[in-house]
């Protein structure tokens, strides 16, 4: 490891009314390594980046670069001076593809006397030639909006690359991919390492830090906490230092006790050929399913159906013993069902919305007075007391949703359905890109739905997740069911098998 300094930010303070959000932080990266900066959602470290990519403007401070100091007033300052950033919440251009996502902006062109167009010729064998490079399976021409999170999590990062920049910036770069997607990110980064590039690593994932991590600074309430090598660290001091006291267990104590079957599915089978077929299964009442499986295992398709927002075509499901005819959301939502879906930023929050309408808007009829307006006294009532019980952190009811972090985004959605009084709760990804204290808060909501007899069908990624919350685990492989262990009696490397067995 290099004793120079590539980048240093040095007592960098940044402020909005009512929060201070960097006090005099520093931070400094050598050349040529992975720095993690981690630390709670709130502690300052996206807001750390955004000065450092120009968002935003710091208050006071200073950024030296290659020795230099630097002022950085936008992004296109930031990206011309060598420094890119993936960002956590992902927003390409849906109705373009994937080559013009990329290029952005910056189009290849051929001049025609003093006209100049678009090389399209040139840009998709640049592409080609970048997806190549680091064996990203993505054609240049497909349609962003057709493909999945974590292809689009992909494509952010080789457009991040293709600036060739000498520090690139990657905020959650893994909260959307699969175990062996993770992996290939990794061999990625190393690759960049290689060439002399520093990559600024932010993640709530501890395991990851410290298998990909050269030094680790931890931030906590805007503030610098310290910077160590990665090698002196493990995952209990990281969180200690986080969250600034001991967190000896990641996963609550559950006291549920699974009851009588609750929902029952038989040989569901979607109509389109590449995606599930003959899925079989049960979930009791108070009992966590757990969904493993790779991506294009078709988890997500699979509950989206259940939830009637794909079409099926054939296969049954009961719930009580009973056959449910399931078309659509609002059938669902009689039967009793709640979907908690995988983007929240996506699917899940109305950003433009406050707290108030996010947390009423799938309850929302059972506030409409016989005159057609809406009884305000009695939605504030309901909302303010589920609010209250998930301990959501927000200056009012009437703060817009978009500002509060993302774990307490993630307890209004909880809330949302929490008021229709669902007996079954779909939860796709339910922990995604928040950090670990407030995971373990939503692990304590799912814990607790559980003891209170609700059925839990919970999909995760994250294998830890899904061996510390879980019953019993169903594994998908390609859209087919592999196989269902027991949480208590597999391991990681049984869920892996059984996430690449593919049943014909």
């Amino acid at each position: 490891m290099t004793d120079e300094f590539l980048l240093e930010m040095n007592n960098i303070s940044k402020e909005f009314p009512g929060v201070k959000a960097l006090d005099d932080v520093t931070l400094k990266v050598r050349g040529g390594t992975i720095h993690a900066l981690v630390g709670e959602n709130g502690a300052g470290k996206s807001t750390l980046m955004k000065c450092l990519f120009g968002i935003y403007k710091p208050d006071s401070g200073q950024i030296i670069l290659n020795k230099n100091r630097v002022d950085i007033n936008n992004p296109s300052d930031a990206l011309k001076l060598g420094i890119s950033m993936i960002h956590q919440e992902l927003h390409p251009v849906p109705h373009r593809n994937v080559m013009e996502n990329i290029w952005l902006g910056r189009f290849p062109q051929r001049k025609y006397g003093p006209l100049g167009f678009v090389d399209h010729k040139k840009m998709y064998e640049d592409t080609e030639k970048l997806l190549k490079e680091f064996s990203i399976d993505i054609k240049p021409n497909e349609k962003v909006g057709s493909l999945s999170v974590s292809k689009v999590q992909l494509m952010e990062i080789a457009k991040a690359i293709s600036y060739d920049s000498k520090i690139i910036i990657m905020d959650e770069p893994t909260s959307s991919l699969t175990e062996n997607e993770v992996e290939h990110l990794f061999r990625i980064i190393n690759d960049l390492k290689k060439r002399g590039v520093s990559v600024i690593y932010i993640s709530h994932k501890m395991e990851e830090i410290l298998k990909i991590a050269d030094e680790v600074t931890i931030m906590r309430d805007g503030k610098r906490i310290g910077t160590w090598p990665a090698s002196e660290l493990n995952i209990d001091m990281i969180i200690s230092k986080m969250v600034g006291r001991d967190l000896t267990n990641r996963f609550p104590k559950r006291q549920n006790v699974p009851g009588k079957v609750k929902i029952k599915v038989e040989n569901l089978t979607s109509p389109l050929p590449k995606s599930f077929k003959k899925i079989s299964f049960e979930v009791r009442e108070g009992e966590i399913l757990g969904v493993g499986g790779l991506v294009g295992a078709q988890r997500t398709e699979l509950i989206e159906a259940i939830f009637g927002l794909r079409s099926v075509e054939s296969g049954q499901i009961f719930i009580n013993g009973k056959k449910v005819n399931i078309k659509s959301p609002i059938d669902a939502k009689k039967h009793k069902i709640a979907l908690l879906t995988e983007d929240r930023r996506l699917t899940g929050i109305i950003p433009v919305l406050p707290v108030l309408e996010n947390t009423s808007i799938a309850n929302i009829l059972r506030y409409v007075k016989p005159n057609f307006l809406l009884d305000g006294k009695k939605m504030k009532t309901d909302v303010t007391k589920t609010v209250e019980l998930l301990k959501v952190k927000t200056p009012s009811l009437k703060a817009a949703i978009r500002d509060l972090s993302g774990g307490n985004q993630q307890k209004v959605l909880f809330a949302r359905w929490l008021l229709t009084e669902p007996d079954i709760f779909l939860l796709d990804e339910p922990t995604r890109g928040i950090d670990v204290g407030a995971k373990y808060e939503i692990y304590t909501i799912i814990a607790e739905l559980a003891r209170q007899g609700k059925s839990i069908i919970m999909i995760s990624s994250e294998m830890p997740e899904l061996l510390g919350m879980s019953d019993r685990i169903m594994v998908m492989c390609e859209g087919r069911l592999s196989g269902t262990v027991e949480a208590k009696n597999t391991s990681e490397e049984e869920i892996m098998r059984l996430a690449t067995k593919f049943i014909a």
